[in-house]
């Protein structure tokens, strides 16, 4: 296949390299690339897949012959989909069969050259730190970015704006971190230990840095968004953040 060639990354940064450059390939033919990928992909044709490669190109054609393949193959057949289907839900349904595919060759990898739990785990929070194919696909990256910097800004201005609390006060709203230098890991750290010993008030799980949490400012208990059904987009424009044991007490005669 065109742009095939072999390669076998052997680290988990010549990995996590194969995973970043297969994605933008693919994220191209779904994006800036679609009306040729939607040519592309002409049902009348045979079961067509869609590869993406380390040089950041992709390419439709049809599944490997040897058995079993040299790596992973991808959907089978995402041709015969396309004129039954929205165009968007159709794309939609290829981006999330692409970024199981790249989940499977970067594991492949993994396993081929020995990873221990500790390379797997790094290679996945690496992997989990950039928006799925799909998320790209649907303009979900975008609407989470813009969610983590209208928290930010509003964490920081509640912070500022609420000094009776001193040494005390915790940022109200906790959001999901961004990649830190090393300078900044330090800070990380230490929020972490502030914040480690803090249990959700509505399921009682641990305190997770990369979670979106919101503090009651009655009780004083902080809970996870999704426990208490608030979105950081919801949380901007709440003044005053009462949980539902609060809001149940205080409605009662």
């Amino acid at each position: 296949m065109d742009g095939g060639q072999q390669y076998n990354p052997r680290t988990v940064e010549e990995v996590f390299r194969d995973f970043k450059s297969r994605r933008a390939g693919m994220i191209k033919a779904l994006t800036t690339d679609v009306e040729e990928f939607y040519r592309q992909c002409d049902p009348e044709k045979e079961n067509l897949c869609l590869y993406g490669f380390p040089n950041e190109r992709w390419e439709v054609n049809l599944p490997a012959e040897e058995v079993p393949p040299e790596l992973p193959e991808p959907a089978l057949g995402i041709n015969f989909a396309r004129d039954g289907m929205q165009e968007k839900d159709w794309l939609s349904l290829v981006a999330v069969h692409s970024d199981a595919w790249l989940l499977a060759v970067a594991f492949y990898f993994g396993a081929r050259f020995g990873f221990d739990k500790a390379d797997r785990k790094r290679l996945f929070n690496m992997i989990n730190d950039l928006p799925t194919i799909f998320e790209v696909v649907t303009g979900a990256a975008k609407k989470q970015a813009k969610d983590k910097s209208s928290v930010s800004n509003h964490s920081s201005s509640k912070s500022k704006s609420n000094p009776k609390r001193g040494s005390e006060s915790q940022e109200k709203y906790l959001k999901v971190s961004q990649p830190k230098d090393e300078d900044e890991e330090g800070l990380e750290e230490a929020e972490e230990d502030e914040h480690g010993d803090a249990l959700c008030g509505a399921c009682g799980e641990n305190y997770a840095s990369d979670e979106f949490w919101i503090c009651c400012d009655i009780c004083e208990k902080w809970f996870h968004g999704k426990c208490v059904k608030i979105t950081p987009a919801r949380a901007e424009h709440i003044k005053q953040y009462k949980c539902p044991n609060c809001t149940n007490k205080r409605s009662r005669p």
